[in-house]
């Protein structure tokens, strides 16, 4: 047995319990068993959790309530079994990435989508970085194609995906300006951004600056003010589904408005891999990315974790503490506090 967070229905956190449930076999498709002891929470683990119709109808989750009563993909932790045809990892491996239900105690993983953790970070740092840090990278070096030397724009530079994709920029040679709020411009200069705007006494829309690559995270400006912000040939990546600007783009898309062969304007959502996984270790180690960790919750209060992210204050990323636990190699904090 062990303790895990369940919801028997969608709805706010007050759905979510803590239960005693049946610890998971790895089998041959998440063939790996994995001892949680740090997760982290991502907005679409909020959106899973609220399940809005449109969610349930294209992710096939369940219509009327969950198929999947387990909450959370984020995890670092430890190898507890392995499936016959796994052969990359053992029992006692630290390892992070995307696991089922990880809001658990254990957890169960595909073996492509995880990885040996960085040995310079504890669990609740690399807990903080696949869904946020491979989004960024994605991003960036995928959909934006980003090149040394280049004029980049990252707007919510003070969230989980944009802590960093400031980092991620700044590793490949860019010029990064971030913005973010008041608070925040202090940590997107440690984090190596060139310049910072403070959006509640500025908007970058207006200041005459152009940009090679824009990545936007907090999705607060039309189309059209995007369009006269890139410089020819520059791309515009709008992170994950985001309301009223999602929808635009989407009209701009299918009216033809933003020609077909046009490759500038693009949305998209994260690939969970190994490969890429593997690339964040390394910068990891080499000490061009570190976590931003805002808050941390136990298990048992999961709810206030989400609620807390809902409310669209968090700094970097929100960290859950499965259990306490010291790794093996005793590594030396390695994250910049909130």
């Amino acid at each position: 047995m062990m303790k895990a967070i369940i919801r028997e229905k969608y709805g706010s956190p007050e759905v979510l319990e803590l239960k005693e449930v049946e610890k998971p076999v790895p089998n041959d498709i998440r063939g790996v068993l994995i001892k949680v002891y740090a997760s982290s929470v991502n907005p679409a683990d909020r959106y899973d959790m609220l399940g809005p119709l449109m969610a349930r109808i294209i992710g096939r989750s369940g219509l009327r309530k969950p198929k999947v009563q387990g909450l959370g993909t984020d995890f670092a932790g430890r190898v507890e079994a392995v499936a016959e045809n796994v052969t990359q990892f053992k029992p006692g491996d630290e390892v992070f990435g995307a696991a089922m239900s990880g809001y658990a105690e254990y957890g169960l993983a595909r073996q492509n989508r995880i990885a040996l953790m960085p040995t310079n970070c504890s669990f609740e740092e690399a807990a903080a970085v696949p869904i946020a840090g491979l989004t960024a990278l994605q991003a960036l070096r995928d959909h934006g194609r980003i090149q040394s030397g280049q004029k980049v724009l990252i707007n919510g530079a003070g969230g989980g995906v944009g802590t960093f994709a400031v980092q991620i920029a700044k590793s490949y040679g860019a010029e990064v300006t971030a913005v973010t709020n008041t608070g925040n411009l202090d940590l997107v200069r440690k984090l190596g951004a060139d310049h910072a705007i403070d959006y509640t006494k500025e908007d970058f829309a207006k200041g005459g600056q152009k940009y090679d690559l824009i990545c936007e995270v907090a999705a607060s400006h039309s189309i059209g003010e995007y369009k006269h912000l890139l410089n020819p040939g520059g791309r515009f990546i709008l992170v994950g589904v985001r309301g009223r600007l999602f929808a635009r783009l989407l009209y701009y898309l299918i009216g033809g408005r933003l020609s077909r062969g046009d490759k500038k304007f693009k949305f998209f959502i994260a690939k969970l891999n190994q490969e890429d996984l593997i690339f964040l270790k390394q910068l990891i180690e080499k000490e061009q990315v570190v976590s931003v960790i805002d808050r941390q919750y136990p298990l048992s209060d999961t709810g206030r974790a989400i609620d807390h992210l809902g409310q669209g204050t968090a700094r970097g990323k929100i960290v859950i503490t499965v259990a306490k636990e010291t790794r093996t190699q005793n590594p030396e904090q390695l994250s910049i506090p909130a």
